[in-house]
């Protein structure tokens, strides 16, 4: 193994996975934090993906230590600390509770914070945020119901998590190459910084910041950085190993489970709904109250004949999202729709269904846990950073894990197309 990566969150982590695939590295994505006997798979770099974004930041903390002992003992070279490209996170952490800790473990006194990843929209600059040309703060993350990202300014988000001091290293530097970097590292350390958020602009930034990290023992950022981190241990021309149009399927039908509030996820729910996709929506008060079950869910999906996969979305809009989480709290909201979408999961998979489209972090945590998977290979990409997977071992299965955030608009309609086999 030469990279190892422990991801705050699912489709993050399945973000990751293509692109170091996609730079030639052999890649395999692990489901959780694996037991104590669980041998990792031979591979150039292995991501173990946690559900750790939103839980308390000391629970976040042990997973994650826990995951880099394992990567490191199973001979990783570099740990990498994926978080979202959005910087997802509350003034309690757990970006920087997780960092500190896991500088602590490899004995490193200074890191860098790179969530840029600027195919996505995802660009810093002045250590600002911004997401699609919009300040973070301005975007529609301020309104995320569980991590509410209202400042753009990564320094000041970073510093309120920590007790590490936050620097910066500027555009004006980026550009000037790996030398610079380098050397602009050493002045923020040598100043008592011990984590530098980095500008990036553009894909030439993120390969000059991977080839600047080249020594380091950890980094921290989003999955644009493993564009450059993946230079740094691939020869030159070898060929990717990411399938670039579609992948082969296992038998079985096909379903769309969406539950982020994002605007992207909303807008692709819309879409689907206008393109004729069978559609149900989760009525959390419902759910609550048994008016609404997951068995009578599945029943709906499975009594569907249409040739279009059938959609079944909890995606409410910032206002009803804001009424229902006063009415209930915003945690037991969130862990209905959670509990709702990954045992409807399971009855459809018991109903043979085998290829499930999945929108929301929190969503894909719960429903791959409920369906049983432990590893993914990474198949195409569908849209930038959203491949299609396939399980490793049983139950066998092709999933798409996408962050709320990611995806055009005809995401749901188009995804399907990619798969190769008979449903």
């Amino acid at each position: 193994m030469r990279l190892g990566a422990v991801a705050d969150d699912i489709t993050g982590a399945s973000d990751l996975c293509l692109m170091l695939a996609r730079a030639g590295m052999r890649t395999v994505q692990v489901i959780g934090l694996p037991g104590k006997d669980t041998a990792l798979p031979e591979a150039d770099a292995v991501v173990i993906a946690l559900k750790s974004r939103t839980i308390a930041a000391g629970l976040a903390v042990e997973m994650s230590v826990a995951a880099a002992r394992l990567l490191r003992a199973s001979g990783a070279e570099q740990l990498l600390f994926k978080y979202c490209s959005t910087f997802d996170s509350t003034d309690a952490g757990n970006i920087g509770p997780v960092t500190e800790a896991l500088m602590a473990l490899t004995g490193t006194d200074f890191t860098i914070a790179c969530p840029g990843f600027p195919v996505n929209g995802r660009t810093v600059y002045k250590g600002h945020l911004f997401v699609g040309g919009q300040l973070l703060s301005d975007s529609p993350m301020k309104d995320h119901p569980l991590t509410p990202m209202r400042d753009a300014n990564l320094v000041r988000v970073l510093g309120k998590q920590t007790l590490l001091t936050v620097g910066l290293v500027e555009t004006a530097t980026i550009v000037q190459g790996p030398e610079a970097i380098r050397a602009a590292f050493l002045a923020q350390a040598a100043q008592g910084r011990h984590i530098a958020v980095v500008d990036t602009l553009s894909d030439a930034d993120l390969l000059a910041l991977g080839a600047a990290c080249k020594d380091m023992a950890l980094v921290t950022g989003g999955s644009g950085i493993a564009l450059g981190l993946a230079a740094n241990f691939v020869q030159p021309g070898v060929a990717a190993g990411v399938p670039s149009r579609k992948m082969p399927a296992p038998r079985g039908r096909a379903v769309v489970l969406a539950g982020s509030c994002s605007a992207a996820t909303r807008a692709q729910v819309a879409a689907a709904r206008a393109a004729g996709l069978p559609n149900l929506a989760l009525d959390v008060a419902d759910l609550q109250n048994g008016r609404q079950t997951a068995r009578a869910v599945a029943e709906w999906a499975t009594a569907q004949t249409s040739a279009l996969p059938p959609l079944i979305y909890s995606s409410a809009g910032p206002d009803q999202l804001a009424q229902t989480q006063a009415r209930l709290g915003r945690e037991t909201s969130g862990a209905l729709v959670e509990k709702a979408m990954a045992e409807i999961a399971r009855h459809l998979q018991a109903a043979g269904f085998a290829r499930f489209v999945i929108a929301g972090g929190e969503t894909s945590g719960a429903v791959v846990a409920a369906l049983g998977v432990s590893m993914l290979n990474i198949g195409p990409e569908i849209d930038p950073g959203v491949p299609w997977t396939r399980s490793i071992g049983q139950p066998d299965l092709a999933l798409a894990l996408k962050s709320g955030n990611f995806g055009s608009e005809d995401f749901f309609i188009k995804a399907f197309a990619q798969l190769e086999g008979a449903p």
